[in-house]
């Protein structure tokens, strides 16, 4: 069986690992500890596929630390107690040994309250990974007793720089083109270990469907092949589907009697009240909005009330609805900033919180910048800062007017 790509490509030194400069670059904290040929216990805190692990294990092939990894999730006392053994007897030769305690938020705080004293007493030199806050997932004493580094999201740049590379090791004879790839990297959220199944996957699916006497290639439709989600559907229900299509859209065109007819005929043919309700309670919001709030709230009263009636009683309140809803005005803003703000986080993934409006209710927070330079609005004179409040990618973009 062929090694997966994330684990066959796995950096072993700082040369092939991929970001996170501000960590190991020249002069970064952990590249000086390592010069120095020493390194406190940490905690490495960032997203998904940053690389934790990974230069937890370098760290450790550096300094050659006697190396152990523990999952928080199926691991507990029992095995820690036999990595405090093997490293209480390491220390009789001046061995060091490193615990790397994945997701170490998973642990609660009697099995965090175990590591403390070999924590304190340099029995062990713990690396805890988390991909949440350590100032609300890890216990403070063994905080206090820790340095915690920071690890960044991935560039888009830095993950279609790696894919390039792979590619042409790795798949010689099957085209990837610039765009393609670039996709890849988009489509990886910054996750290096989301990007290389990516490209295995797709390359895999372009393997299959390479024509004879042509060289394989991972087009636009492999790829949508590879990272596209389940879509589940009842193919025997296209009248239902043209039904509520023709209430939606009656209403839409200010039509009170196609409007109620559509809703008779639904529930004349047993379709459930509460379906049609939430049709509607949906149309309010897309298609009316802020040009009349109070048609959202009758709308979930009269879903309240299909709740509590049930059929038949509860279809005089439908049509009134319907009525009420095609005779509204029409506002569809709401539903247009949607799509925008889909399509953003499609294309730019999780963007970063500006610091300065992160709540830092922690030490270590204020420390990292978090709410640093804030202004409250409320003690301006004119209550109105002005302050960017986007992500720094998105700072001018207008979804609504």
């Amino acid at each position: 069986m062929n090694e997966p790509l994330a684990s066959k490509y796995r950096p072993k030194n700082f040369d092939n690992f991929v970001g996170q400069q501000h960590l190991i670059g020249t002069k970064a904290p952990i590249r000086q500890f390592l010069e120095l040929g020493r390194i406190p216990s940490m905690i490495f805190w960032g997203p998904p596929g940053t690389g934790k692990t990974t230069l937890a294990y370098i760290i450790s092939q550096n300094l050659y630390y006697d190396f152990y990894k523990l999952q928080a999730v199926s691991s507990g006392k029992d095995k820690l107690r036999k990595i405090i053994a093997k490293a209480l007897a390491n220390q009789q030769y001046n061995k060091k040994t490193i615990l790397f305690l994945d997701e170490i938020h998973r642990w609660n705080k009697a099995q965090q309250d175990a590591l403390l004293p070999y924590v304190e007493k340099g029995t062990i030199i713990l690396i805890g990974a988390t991909t949440e806050n350590p100032s609300f997932t890890v216990i403070s004493a063994l905080l206090s007793r820790t340095k915690v580094f920071v690890f960044n999201q991935h560039t888009e740049e830095d993950i279609f720089n790696l894919l390039k590379r792979i590619s042409k090791e790795e798949y010689p004879e099957i085209t990837i083109t610039k765009k393609i790839l670039q996709t890849m990297a988009n489509l990886s959220n910054g996750d290096i270990r989301s990007a290389l199944n990516i490209l295995e996957m797709a390359t895999t699916l372009a393997l299959a469907e390479q024509e004879k006497d042509k060289k394989a290639k991972v087009t636009e439709k492999i790829l949508s092949n590879t990272i596209q989600k389940p879509i589940y559907y009842d193919k025997n229900g296209e009248e239902h589907y043209n039904t509520i299509s023709a209430i939606h859209k009656s209403m839409r065109s200010s039509d009170p009697n196609a409007a109620m007819y559509w809703v008779g005929r639904m529930l004349q043919a047993g379709e459930d009240p509460l379906y049609v309700a939430r049709r509607l309670l949906r149309f309010a919001s897309e298609d009316i909005g802020n040009a009349d709030p109070q048609a959202v709230i009758l709308a979930n009263t009269v879903y309240e009330t299909c709740q509590k009636l049930g059929m038949p009683e509860c279809g005089v309140a439908l049509l009134q609805l319907a009525t009420y809803l095609a005779k509204a005005p029409k506002d569809n803003s709401s539903y247009k900033a949607e799509h925008k703000i889909k399509q953003d986080i499609e294309q730019y993934g999780n963007l970063p919180v500006p610091l300065h409006i992160r709540n830092a209710p922690t030490k270590l927070m204020k420390n990292i910048g978090y709410g640093k330079g804030y202004q409250y609005d409320h003690d301006l004179p004119d209550k109105k800062s002005d302050q960017q409040c986007l992500p720094d990618k998105l700072k001018n973009r207008k979804y609504i007017t």
